[in-house]
């Protein structure tokens, strides 16, 4: 049985599966990527995905990785890959090495330890790439790069033969490319993201939004989290095609941020922007784009007197 009623959203050919509240937990996977970007409480279902992208260390973000990294050796799977902020990989090995002795077992870990502009071949044609972010010290983002070989233009109408022909003159006919598919942002206040081309360009970006609420400023400014304000200059800097919003402070139910979204986005926007934690949301498995400013069919399962059970379509 899943330990956890995740939230899931279908991208194109992606999911995104998910449980992000403010202060309470985050943890967002990409099954098809073979990412989880944060770990939160390590719900069931994010076990066997093998690599596991900390943006920091906050314990609503990383208090899993100890059973996460337990239980794959309980199942039976290889060490987890676990990356984070360079700064957190002593702190990360005290952890699991205490829970080892604990438990009486050793807990096995393969810890990288990242600083912005680093990055990591995690699949034959992917690749993660770190950038800084503005939350703690090291707080990190992560972009999930796919690489790929294209074909020069001078050579675009041959046919097989002749390609063929030209490799074994080793002469040189395509050039590699990187499309980034993913963006998460992780907990940060706002920055220029827009300057760095591949969060500006990726298909999906996954962003927090922790305060909608004007009233709230001061208190996003003082976690050094994002507000509406910053969250909308952010989204006019950026050319992603979809926007997942996360880490929704608990203050704003769902009912009420989408309301609030509908109101503030402007109508190239409104088209790009589902929240995570939308048990409604129109970006269900069978949907294929998002439509925050449309009604949506039958809910998902809801926890009863939570903030984030909407009860109405936006």
């Amino acid at each position: 049985m899943a330990s956890h009623n995740l939230a899931k959203i279908k991208i194109e050919d992606l999911d995104i599966i998910g449980y992000s509240v403010a202060g309470e937990e985050t943890v967002v996977a990409m099954p098809q990527l073979d990412v989880c970007f944060d770990i939160g409480k390590a719900p069931d279902q994010i076990i066997s995905i093998n690599n596991v992208l900390l943006t920091h260390g906050h314990m609503d973000h990383s208090a899993g990785i100890a059973y996460y990294l337990s239980h794959r050796k309980f199942c039976g799977q290889r060490p987890g890959r676990v990356f984070a902020p360079e700064n957190m990989i002593l702190p990360i090995r005290e952890v699991i090495d205490a829970w080892g002795r604990l438990d009486g077992n050793k807990i096995p870990a393969e810890l990288i330890g990242m600083r912005a502009g680093d990055e990591y071949k995690i699949k034959p044609n992917l690749v993660i790439r770190a950038f800084a972010t503005r939350h703690c010290r090291g707080s990190l983002g992560f972009c999930v790069l796919e690489t790929k070989k294209k074909l020069k233009d001078e050579y675009a109408g041959l046919n097989g033969g002749e390609i063929v022909a030209l490799k074994k003159k080793n002469i040189t006919i395509d050039y590699p490319v990187e499309v980034p598919i993913v963006t998460y942002l992780g907990d940060t206040q706002y920055s220029n993201f827009g300057k760095i081309d591949f969060v500006a360009k990726s298909k999906i970006l996954i962003a927090e939004c922790t305060f909608m609420d004007d009233e709230h400023i001061e208190r996003a400014l003082a976690g050094a989290h994002m507000y509406m304000g910053e969250f909308l200059r952010m989204l006019d800097e950026l050319d992603n095609q979809y926007i997942v919003v996360t880490h929704l402070s608990q203050r704003t139910g769902i009912v009420e941020a989408k309301r609030i979204l509908k109101e503030k986005l402007n109508e190239r926007l409104c088209g790009k922007v589902v929240l995570l934690m939308d048990r409604k949301n129109p970006f269900r498995q069978e949907q294929q784009r998002p439509m925050v400013n449309e009604p949506s069919g039958p809910a998902g399962e809801q926890k009863a007197g939570q903030p984030f059970d909407s009860q109405e379509p936006l």
